[in-house]
């Protein structure tokens, strides 16, 4: 039996996952949350486990770097990698929302500034919508735009809505339904089918 590779990020989705697959006798002996190593293995070194971050996540599957990918839709839509979408884990569930100070103005502005993490992802939505759009990528505290008017409205990640409100924000519009889901490099599905179909069946039956 072929061993394949898996690749996720640390922290509560890989914690999540983990305890998943512990439920279909997968485990990886040598893990803990406080470790530094990057490469794991289950008993029986069919699955090796590799930690990236999270934003890479879909690159290393893509590229066949790792067979299987643990990914937020996020991260999938915005890398735009070329991947299977096996299964929603119905993990970390969230939206990819447009927020702001004020939501009368939004839609009849000609040209806006947006600020977000997510460039390609934003930048697809709005292109959609046939809105003008001047994107301004950051890398963390996007609430801050608005704020000190570096950015009209943000785009970004909203699971309680608790920064925005106590940033006087608001969400304005829901673009995108946002989990973890399980991906699968397009190759590996050929040359390594009966594994990865045998790992995803018992992902879905842990599931159920």
């Amino acid at each position: 039996m072929e061993t394949i590779t898996l690749a996720m990020a640390k922290g509560r989705t890989a914690q999540s996952t983990i305890e998943l697959l512990k439920t279909v006798n997968i485990q990886f002996q040598d893990f803990h949350e406080k470790s530094r190593k990057l490469i794991f293995y289950n008993e029986d070194h069919t699955i090796k486990l590799l930690f990236v971050k999270a934003v890479d996540v879909p690159t290393y599957v893509e590229k066949g770097a790792a067979d299987i990918g643990i990914a937020g839709k996020d991260n999938i839509l915005e890398s735009k990698a070329d991947v299977y979408e096996m299964l929603d884990l119905q993990i970390g569930k969230c939206q990819f929302s447009i927020a702001g100070k004020n939501s009368e103005q939004f839609g009849q502005q000609q040209n806006i500034v947006v600020a977000s993490k997510y460039p390609n992802l934003t930048e697809r939505h709005f292109a959609k919508k046939g809105q003008t759009v001047d994107i301004v990528k950051l890398n963390g505290s996007v609430e801050l735009a608005p704020l000190i008017g570096l950015a009209d409205y943000i785009a970004d990640i909203v699971e309680t809505g608790t920064t925005l409100r106590e940033n006087g924000l608001s969400v304005i519009e829901k673009v995108e339904d946002i989990s973890t889901r399980l991906i699968v490099n397009k190759a590996s599905f050929a040359t390594k089918s009966a594994e990865i179909q045998d790992f995803i069946k018992k992902i879905d039956r842990a599931m159920r």
